[in-house]
C-alpha cells in the first residue's frame, strides 16, 4: 500500500478512535521507511495518547525539539546503547538522516555501543550490536526468602493435591 494511502488510513483510524490500529500502521511504515522522521514523529504522538513517555521518547529521539522527560524515560527503559540501537530501528548509514541533529544522535548511539561492546557495530547488521544484550540484562537469581519457601511449598502441596484428586477420579471411573 502506498505511503500516502496508509497515512490517510492512519488519520481515519485516529479520528475513529482506533488508536492501536493507527499505531500498528505507523510501526509498519517506519519499518519500510526508517529514515522518515515525520513518521517517527507521528508515532510518538500516538504513544503520547497512551501516556507512554518512554515510547514517545523512543520515536522522537532523533528530533531536536524532543521532550527532555520523554528522552530520559526512553534512555531509562533502554538502558544500554545496544538496546537503544535496537529500539531506534534505524537502517542504513547515518548520512541518510534528514537532519544534522538526527545524524549526530545516530552516530553517538552507534559509537557508544561500539565502545561498550569493544568492537565495531553497524546499523545494517543487528547481530553486531545484539550479541551482548541477553547476557547483559539477565535477571540475577535471588536467594530464597522467608516468605518464598512457604509459598513454594504451598504451591507444591496444591499441585500434589490436585494430582491426587485427578488420579482418584480416574481410578473411580474404571471401577
Amino acid at each position: 500500500m502506498p505511503l500516502r494511502e496508509t497515512l490517510t488510513r492512519v488519520d481515519a483510524d485516529l479520528a475513529a478512535g482506533r488508536i492501536p490500529v493507527a499505531r500498528q500502521r505507523l510501526r509498519g511504515l517506519i519499518s519500510s521507511f526508517p529514515d522518515d522522521l515525520t513518521l517517527r514523529r507521528r508515532l510518538a504522538e500516538v504513544y503520547r495518547l497512551y501516556g507512554d513517555a518512554a515510547e514517545a521518547g523512543r520515536w522522537m529521539y532523533l528530533e531536536e525539539d524532543r521532550s527532555a522527560d520523554e528522552t530520559a524515560a526512553f534512555e531509562a527503559r533502554y538502558g544500554s546503547p545496544g538496546w537503544r540501537m535496537t529500539a531506534i530501528a534505524w537502517q542504513g548509514p547515518e548520512a541518510k538522516a534528514a537532519t544534522v541533529f538526527a545524524e549526530e544522535q545516530l552516530v553517538a548511539v552507534r559509537t557508544a555501543c561500539a565502545e561498550e561492546l569493544g568492537h565495531p557495530v553497524d546499523w545494517d547488521d543487528p547481530a553486531s550490536y545484539r550479541d551482548g544484550l541477553e547476557r547483559e540484562y539477565e535477571a540475577p537469581s535471588k536467594p530464597w526468602t522467608v516468605g518464598g519457601v512457604p509459598a513454594g511449598v504451598g504451591c507444591l502441596v496444591a499441585a500434589l493435591g490436585f494430582l491426587a484428586i485427578w488420579v482418584n477420579g480416574l481410578v473411580a471411573l474404571f471401577d
